[in-house]
């Protein structure tokens, strides 16, 4: 095979490029949570390369007026500071933009443009108006405002936000002390010391701490979802010279460094010193948002401040987010102005024929007419205009926003997804999006906090083959049963009788050397707090591991450079380390070699299964060894299919000979200077050979309640998830298997075997293979990739339908279809910004509505950019529910705002709309039917003030029911049957052809009637031989015709209902009855002429038959037709996926081990090195105090 490779640079970094991979490679030293590599191999820095690298970045501690010197272009000619301040603002608008951005986006909607139009025309042509321009202009204004008003609550609580993130309190260098400021008073260049707990202000350079060797560590939780401790280290020159206040005031160090950028994990830069250089990586970078965990104090210099910081990078902008019905809404108003232009053109030609026909007749009338035919015809197309416009209800969109309101607040009112712990309640920061909850296809979701609790529990063990569950507590356990243990957790909930007794007879041999490798074989770090010993592990996997040995009487109580001292069942012994072999993502394993106080040599490890039965002693192997690996095995499946995270230990004793041997080699590997890894991984490989097997550990990543069952549901209602976190591979595919989002029978397709996928796809140009049982997992890096998100290249490809598309569009589309074809997807390692990317794509490429859910700030851009963003309030902050339009406090709360209050609403909104429609062309199309025989004038068939109160009195209460109260099924039933919310996502409610029914049904119902009316009155009944009688019958045959529509088409009947009904049918006789009475006609006849015209035809019996003729003409043959429609009606097969061309059925994934493998080395070369050990207290030496009495002293070993 044949590769093409491409280079290409961008800012301070290359991106090497061939057919379906890339790589890129930040030139500089390597970041110690960073890789880079390919499918076949890592990627070497080049030298050449760093030498032509110009870094722009420029930034001097100390000295705000060099900082201030750097401008950019901004617009023009005029020219701003480079380096922005601190201050963070993520709202919307201001003070100044508010109104004239929020009308903007107002316009954006077609109906207010085209109400606009109406409002201008009438009261341009006012002698032509049915009604005052003021009429309708007030409505519209109510409605701006309610919109608007929406908006600004919405904004102003990001402003309260943001304005509580700028005012945090943070210690800054002013002169010679350290000052306490806030946020948005720091500038880059800066130096700010931090003690611990404190969030990081800002992208920082550690410049000293008072750990050893002035290491600092962080909890970047609420940056990529890691909950494991990560360590960062000043460089040693800033280490030893900054010991006091003295050295960080005259301090005139400068960092030049690469320009702000999204990349989380990356930093290139140099530290410029007295003429000397010292490069930088992101090892000695704070970000901001960090949390600063088990160190007293550190101090640093503020690279980057406020927006231009990784975190504000990747966070995004607030967008304006429509609904598709919305959308839909927008197009449905312009074919129904398309519509009232086309039927305007129809009679202003019928009214033209007329006049002309009236004056070759009548030649002898003088004319006396203003204005000539053409002037008049106009005149009348805009007459007709303004009488129809009518036909789109602004009442509509008003009674839209308060059933969208009163939805929002049965969220907030639900008692159901009320966490009682926290005192949470849901809440609906957004009222415009409910009924695209009832619609959602894809669902993005984070891991940590998210779906898990993060808390790891020490769950099952397997020692010799025998396995240890937790005792069964039929009744409470009256005494702890580590009472015996002065070091015992009380956390730990395991609790396993048989277990401990064997323990504490110490007899057995094998149990004695699993609870000893636990105690021994790890990097965790031991302090004391409260006179309890105190762990600090590189993962919470390792702190469970070795609090369980603490309890069962192996307890690690120090560790030197060289030592490590365990306390065996009250007995002190003291292990001399010779070697440690650290974890990492290709290792996966992790082995220390020790010589016990008896003087002989133990080789301690413990990993994944994969890698450690391959290891285990072969020869001579007894049939008891046999039983006991078998046994071992089983349960080691048993464990995995539970879900739980597996870990093999096993050990081996070695000679001195032996030892010493591979001591020599060691060394020599150690004090390489090229290639040193890969020669100690070689040397490693070599001792980890002929181990005995001990047992089987069982950890569980505890999911958060109801997790299972509400994934479960969400499937069944054909909602598709996605697992997008930050963490490691392992744990996030551990999490998908207890979520059920994978299964034992899946293949896992790995990011090698999709490039092949796409590459076949490519060559062969045909459709893309069905996957069956399978799911896919990459990485951020293939997502970040240029073949996944960036266009590079100016080639184009010849698609399959012969149409030029980018090479890179192309493979977007072939990614996002197949990962849909999967059954799962989980992505990990990725950053904030390749989440929402992520979320981008699928919205681009499969036209679906999205939603996305995340508790903390590196899910803020994801929620964003989803089309529905929920915010969990959780452990890592309140970002995520700050810029979310919906807040809940558990993720199984997810499954009623769906499948119940997302259902309802949707369904509501979509009858509401159909019915509205229905009714008003009812109502309104009789006036066409009129203009056929007045003459084709624009004369109103209705009186000004039926039509003004026809939609805001007489038919609103049962329309407002609907859309607030109605359900199809109760909230039980739409949680049992997921399926129904299927029909949300196929916009089956309200869809062009629910519309073109609507429309047919309301013209339906004013032919009949306005015909019959018409055709009875003719010679038959003579109170209906005058103008204003026809238009009582019209109107009162109207109102009682749409309101039997609705007592058929609402399901959910209450007192409500009834209620509804009534008022709406007294609103229109006591109105109606009042605007006709003899008082308000002598006060003004021209607005109340219809003097007694209903009292006049409800006197007659015909007139009544009449009215009923037409009720019944309307309603019988409906709901005949419907109730036929329903019992002919078959259920509909489930619709097949389009079965492609080639099926691809794939083998079913091997046992697995769902260790957190780390991606990157732990603490094992600092501790060898002595880096990470502080001196015992006789040694320890205290440099000079800070001056200042309000400050803490800062001391360095």
């Amino acid at each position: 095979m044949k590769w093409q490779v491409t280079f290409w640079r961008e800012q301070n970094s290359w991106t090497v490029s061939g057919k379906g991979w890339t790589a890129g490679v930040t030139l500089g030293p390597s970041p110690p949570d960073s890789s880079f590599s390919t499918s076949t191999g890592s990627l070497p820095y080049g030298e050449d390369l760093e030498k032509k690298l110009v870094f722009t970045w420029e930034v001097k501690a100390n000295d705000r007026a060099y900082n201030n010197q750097f401008k950019e272009k901004a617009f023009l000619c005029w020219q701003r500071k480079k380096y922005k301040g601190n201050i963070i603002n993520t709202a919307k608008y201001n003070f100044f933009s508010f109104l004239p951005l929020n009308l903007y986006e107002q316009f954006h909607r077609m109906s207010n443009a085209y109400f606009l139009l109406v409002i201008i025309l009438q009261a341009v042509f006012t002698e032509i108006s049915t009604m005052p321009w003021f009429t309708l202009l007030v409505p519209l204004v109510c409605l701006f405002i309610i919109r608007a008003t929406r908006d600004l609550v919405d904004d102003i609580g990001r402003h309260i936000s943001d304005r509580i993130v700028n005012n945090r309190p943070c210690q800054m260098l002013v002169g010679k002390s350290f000052l306490c400021k806030k946020w948005k008073e720091l500038c880059v260049g800066d130096l700010v010391r931090l003690h611990e707990d404190n969030i990081v202000p800002a992208d920082v350079l550690l410049l000293s701490s008072t750990e050893p060797s002035s290491l600092c560590y962080v909890e970047t939780a609420d940056i990529d979802g890691e909950t494991n401790l990560k360590y960062r280290q000043a460089l040693i020159v800033t280490h030893h010279e900054l010991t006091n206040i003295g050295d960080m005031a005259s301090f005139q160090g400068k960092v030049v460094c690469e320009e702000p950028n999204s990349r989380m994990h990356h930093f290139t830069g140099r530290l410029e010193l007295e003429g000397k250089e010292y490069a930088l990586d992101s090892g000695n970078i704070l970000l901001r948002g960090c949390k600063i965990r088990n160190t007293d104090t550190c101090y640093g210099m503020v690279i980057y401040a406020g927006f231009d910081t990784k975190i504000m990078r990747n966070c995004g902008k607030v967008q304006l987010k429509r609904t598709k019905i919305d959308y839909l809404m927008n197009r449905l108003v312009i074919l129904i102005f398309v519509f009232l232009v086309l039927i305007s053109m129809a009679l202003t030609l019928g009214f033209w024929n007329k006049v002309a026909e009236f004056k070759t007749k009548h030649y002898y009338v003088p004319d006396k007419h203003r204005y000539s035919i053409t002037s008049e015809s106009l005149l009348m197309f805009l007459s007709f205009l303004i009488l129809l416009s009518v036909m789109m209800p602004m009442a509509m969109f008003i009674i839209a926003e308060f059933i969208y309101l009163g939805n929002s607040i049965f969220i907030d009112w639900d008692v159901e997804m009320y966490y009682e712990p926290q005192d949470i309640p849901a809440k609906a920061r957004s009222t415009s999006l409910n009924v695209q909850l009832g619609q959602v296809e894809y669902i993005f979701s984070d891991k940590t906090g998210t779906l898990t609790q993060n808390i790891m529990t020490f769950k099952k063990c397997c020692i010799n083959g025998i396995v240890y569950s937790p005792d069964e507590e039929e009744a409470p356990s009256k005494e702890n049963p580590y009472l015996w243990n002065r070091f015992a957790d009380g956390k730990l909930l395991f609790q396993n009788s048989s277990l401990l007794n064997i323990v504490r007879s110490n007899e057995d041999s094998m149990v004695q050397e699993f609870w000893r490798l636990l105690a021994i074989c790890h990097t965790v770090m031991v302090g004391e707090k409260d006179n309890q010993l105190l762990y600090q592990a590189a993962s919470p996997d390792e702190e469970a591991l070795v609090t369980a040995a603490r309890n069962f009487g192996y307890v690690f109580l120090a560790r030197t450079q060289n030592s490590i001292t365990v306390m065996e069942l009250g007995e002190e012994r003291v292990y001399e380390v010779l070697a440690m072999m650290d974890f990492n993502s290709i290792r996966k394993r992790m082995s220390v070699l020790v010589r016990n106080p008896e003087g002989s040599i133990y080789l301690y490890t413990k990993g994944a299964d994969s890698v450690l039965f391959e290891r285990l002693h072969k020869k001579g192997i007894h049939k008891k060894e046999q039983i006991m690996k078998a046994a071992t095995e089983e349960a080691l499946t048993s464990f995995a299919e539970q879900t739980l995270r597996t870990l093999c230990l096993a050990y081996r004793k070695m000679d001195e000979d032996t030892y010493e041997e591979w001591r020599q080699r060691h060394q020599e590997a150690n004090i390489l200077l090229q290639n040193r890894a890969e020669a100690l991984h070689q040397v490693y490989e070599e001792i980890e050979q002929n181990l005995q097997l001990l047992g089987v550990t069982a950890i569980e990543d505890k999911l958060q309640d109801g997790v299972l069952e509400t994934i479960h549901s969400l499937k069944q209602g054909n909602i598709k998830m996605w697992v997008l976190t930050g963490d490691k591979q392992e744990t996030a595919v551990n999490i998908g298997f207890a979520c059920q989002l994978l299964s034992g029978d899946m293949h896992i397709l790995q990011e090698e075997e999709i490039i092949q996928i796409l590459e076949a796809y490519q060559e062969t140009n045909s459709n893309l293979p069905q996957i069956k049982m399978a799911a896919m997992i990459v990485s951020g890096e293939l997502l970040v990739s240029d073949q996944m998100m960036k266009s590079k290249t100016g080639l184009v490809l010849q698609n399959k339908d012969s149409t030029p598309e980018n090479p890179e569009v192309w493979r977007e589309r072939a990614f996002v279809e197949l990962a849909s074809r999967c059954q799962a997807v989980i992505c990990c390692r990725v950053t904030p910004k390749q989440k929402a990317l992520i979320v981008a794509l699928v919205k681009k490429y499969q036209n679906v509505v999205t939603l996305a859910i995340g508790d903390g700030a590196n899910d803020v851009n994801m929620i964003k950019t989803a089309d529905i963003g929920v915010g969990l309030a959780g452990q890592e902050g309140m970002q995520a529910v700050q810029n979310s339009d919906y807040m809940l406090a558990q993720f199984r709360f997810l499954r009623r705002l769906l499948l119940v209050h997302g259902r309802w609403s949707y369904m509501r909104v979509c009858k509401f709309l159909r019915y509205f429609i229905y009714k008003t062309l009812a109502i309104m199309m009789v006036q066409i039917w009129f203009a056929l025989y007045n003459g084709f004038t624009a004369q109103p068939l209705y009186g000004g003030w039926f039509l003004a109160l026809f939609n805001l009195l007489y038919t609103t209460l049962p329309v407002l029911y609907i859309g607030l109260f109605e359900q199809d099924v109760s909230d039980e039933q739409s949680l049992e049957l997921p399926e129904l919310y299927i029909a949300g996502q196929k916009d089956k409610l309200f869809n062009y052809w629910v519309f073109f029914q609507a429309m047919v049904h309301g013209i339906a119902t004013s032919l009949v009637n306005f015909f019959m009316t018409l055709w009875i009155s003719h010679d038959i009944i003579e109170p209906l031989s005058d103008f204003q009688s026809f238009s009582s019958v019209m109107s009162l045959s109207g109102v009682l015709s749409v309101t039997m529509e609705v007592i058929i088409i609402i399901r959910y009947w209450t007192v409500l209902t009834v209620l509804a009904i009534f008022f709406s049918l007294c609103f229109y006789t006591v109105i109606t009855w009042t605007s006709q009475s003899l008082f308000l006609f002598k006060i003004s006849p021209q607005n109340f002429p219809l003097l007694y015209a209903d009292r006049n035809i409800l006197s007659h019996p015909a007139i009544l038959l009449v009215v009923l003729l037409n009720v019944s003409l309307n309603t019988l043959p409906v709901l005949a037709f419907r109730v036929i429609y329903q019992a002919l009606k078959q259920p509909l097969p489930k619709e097949e996926e389009e079965v492609p061309s080639e099926e691809i059925i794939l083998p079913p994934r091997a046992r697995r081990s769902s260790y957190a493998f780390s991606h990157q080395e732990g603490y094992a070369s600092l501790i060898t090195q002595g880096t990470i050990l502080r001196s015992s207290p006789g040694v320890h030496i205290q440099s000079n105090t800070m001056t200042s009495d309000e400050e803490r002293s800062m001391s360095f070993e």
